[in-house]
């Protein structure tokens, strides 16, 4: 297996715009912690019963428009799409996927098969990187694909 080693920080556009002309080289000693993918879905009440239902997660918020859901130390979260302001089209719902690393991938994927939301073409499988990996789809056909390392 190869190994990246780490590397500087890559430019960054000065002023919040990927447009900007100015770059400033990011040197933050810093440690990323975790990541919370956003899903874009057609119909928030329905995400959330999938995923709290489906994939056991629990609702921490839940509002018109927005939905924060846990699962031990995974965070998604939920926003409409439903083309009411500019960003918020309703054909981006579908359109988002995240991988998540899980312990258990072969008894996750039998329950994910029970329940009926493994994606047509993410069965079980192991890759030529190293993981042993399935994928589902959510209500909107948004791709979750779970993952667990392969022994050396």
């Amino acid at each position: 297996t190869r190994r990246r080693t780490p590397r500087a920080a890559a430019p960054h556009r000065a002023g919040g715009s990927c447009r900007s002309g100015a770059i400033t080289i990011l040197r933050v000693p810093t440690e990323f912690l975790a990541a919370t993918p956003a899903f874009a879905v057609s119909d928030i009440e329905r995400s959330v019963a999938f995923f709290e239902h489906s994939l056991g997660f629990d609702a921490v918020v839940v509002e018109t428009g927005f939905a924060l859901l846990r699962r031990d130390s995974v965070a998604l979260s939920l926003w409409l799409a439903d083309g009411s302001a500019r960003g918020a089209e309703r054909e981006l719902a579908g359109t988002v996927s995240c991988r998540i690393e899980v312990s258990e991938v072969d008894d996750w994927f039998e329950h994910c098969s029970a329940v009926g939301c493994v994606h047509p073409n993410g069965h079980l499988r192991d890759t030529e990187w190293g993981t042993r990996e399935f994928a589902v789809l959510d209500p909107d056909c948004n791709l979750v694909s779970f993952w667990r390392r392969l022994a050396l």
